[in-house]
């Protein structure tokens, strides 16, 4: 029998007993073991550039002790072979690993008060353009809007009579985009060069250059940012923004991704007699958010929430929806945008085809029982009623597109909420109008200015815009959050909620 050699150990990964290696193979697999060790902790937070040249400088550690393995008869075919298989894996489960995606901060326009809109002023300036027929219309759907007289417009909707211009939208939206950008920066206390990914929208309004560029330009933003403009998407672009950018930060990870969502007023004014096309000058509103997301794992103990599930509904295959809201030209061949009586409906099958979705993701498994129980007995008794989910079991907060007051009214009832759930979508509408994709950052703005985001509280944003889409977005909260000096509520939240009329009579002067 050999002796054994003062250096040689009795090797703990050989299959065999009695199987004795020279201290260098334990040394070279204690390496090899640290090596792919290290590479699955610290893949997700390099840069390309770094992680490239590690990867390339660990792979050629990880072979050289592979073949140190070798040369000392460590590995058999089958060792070999397993060896090899689990290394595969290894490397699959690092490409594949899933960054968290989080939301550092957002913030939200605030015009000065003398940007004011109150509703008296509107039809005054409308009593210049309109016919009698369509400013008795504007004043019907203005008292019954749900919107307060604290609504901010920009300066040129001051003008009698008011105008379409490219040089003002190009003014309101200057405005809006880098007042808000600016007080993110603020807020976070991130350099313009740092951000790495930029997605602006804005349904009607896209100059050339894009808003993106605008902003890249004023910002002095780095030359290889990655930079894109939606249009078109209406009110649920917000969210929609949020899911481009979330497939972006997963792929380029360690990355930081800047949010504008904005509408022009200016440009969606409309002056015909199509009461369907003047029902937008009555809803929209200044407005604007900015929001900072990331997916570097630095970030998670200032992040204030993260990202937890993201749905998008496309409803355009059918014709009813895709008009539902729909750019035209009327008779007189003035363009403008219309939304149809039946959009109610709409929202509601767009609704239901999200939830479907979602639900399964969110709800707790007392929900999914009854709900599943309730459809097997709608089998066997036709007559039967399908059980709704209560979806107050799977968030505690709740921001439903202030898109009209007939909108909120119809999510509350069809998914039986509390008046404290929608409080947040109703006083959004009153104090700043529709903002259109923006509006759901308003109303975090406003639980927060609350006090009532408390840590691991999850919020549902559901945004419903043209197409007809509906999408959703779930974030939860990483810590408790209170009322800060640059929210959009800060001067005025101790004001709400207040009560909101039905109808309010507007007298013209």
């Amino acid at each position: 029998m050999r002796k054994r050699h003062k250096k040689d150990v009795q090797c703990p990964f050989c299959f065999s007993q009695g199987t004795i290696l020279p201290f260098p193979c334990l040394s070279s697999i204690s390496i090899l073991i640290n090596s792919l060790s290290w590479c699955l902790q610290l893949q997700p937070t390099m840069d390309k550039t770094t992680h490239h040249c590690l990867s390339c400088s660990s792979l050629d550690m990880i072979l050289h002790h592979i073949h140190e393995l070798s040369r000392v008869g460590f590995f058999t075919s089958h060792r070999l072979i397993a060896v090899i298989g689990v290394g595969l894996v290894l490397l699959f489960l690092v490409h594949r690993r899933r960054s968290a995606v989080y939301l550092l901060d957002f913030a939200c326009y605030r015009a000065p008060d003398s940007y004011r809109a109150p509703l008296h002023s509107l039809v005054e300036n409308c009593s210049y353009d309109f016919d009698s027929k369509s400013l008795a219309f504007t004043i019907k759907i203005l008292g019954k809007s749900g919107i307060g007289p604290e609504t901010y417009g920009a300066p040129c909707m001051a003008q009698v009579p008011i105008r379409r211009s490219i040089a003002f939208c190009m003014d309101e939206a200057s405005e809006v985009i880098f007042s808000t950008v600016v007080k993110l920066l603020k807020k976070c206390n991130i350099n313009p060069k740092s951000i790495d990914i930029l997605i602006t929208n804005c349904t009607i309004f896209c100059p050339i250059p894009s808003l993106s560029a605008m902003i890249v330009n004023k910002f002095r933003m780095r030359s290889n940012i990655k930079s894109f403009h939606l249009s078109g998407m209406g009110c649920s672009a917000g969210i929609t923004s949020v899911g481009l950018a979330k497939d972006l930060l997963r792929v380029h990870r360690n990355c930081l991704a800047l949010i504008v969502s904005t509408e022009c007023l200016n440009v969606n004014w409309y002056s015909g007699k199509n009461t369907s096309m003047l029902l937008p000058n009555c809803l929209f509103r200044m407005g604007g958010a900015a929001v900072l997301l990331s997916s570097r794992d630095q970030d998670h103990s200032q992040a204030k929430y993260k990202l937890q599930h993201l749905v998008r509904t496309n409803r355009a295959s059918d014709d009813q929806s895709y008009t539902c809201i729909f750019q035209d030209v009327d008779s007189e061949n003035k363009d403008g945008v219309s939304i149809s009586k039946n959009i109610l409906h709409v929202a509601g099958d767009a609704l239901k085809a999200n939830l479907t979705s979602l639900g399964p993701m969110v709800l707790p498994l007392s929900e999914k029982f009854r709900y599943g129980f309730s459809i097997v007995c709608r089998q066997i008794v036709p007559k039967g009623t399908i059980h709704t989910p209560d979806f107050r079991k799977a968030f505690q907060h709740f921001c439903i597109h202030s898109g009209g007051k007939g909108i909120i009214q119809a999510v509350e009832k069809n998914l039986k909420l509390r008046e404290e759930d929608v409080e947040a979508s109703k006083m959004t509408l009153y104090r700043f109008g529709n903002t259109s994709s923006s509006s759901i950052w308003y109303e975090l703005s406003y639980i927060e200015a609350k006090g009532r985001m408390k840590r691991g509280d999850k919020v549902w944003q559901l945004a419903l815009g043209s197409g007809f889409k509906c999408n959703s977005a779930v974030w939860k909260c990483l810590h408790n959050i209170g009322l800060d000096s640059l929210n959009a509520w800060n001067d005025r939240i101790h004001l709400y909620p207040v009560e909101i009329p039905d109808n309010v009579e507007i007298l013209q002067t």
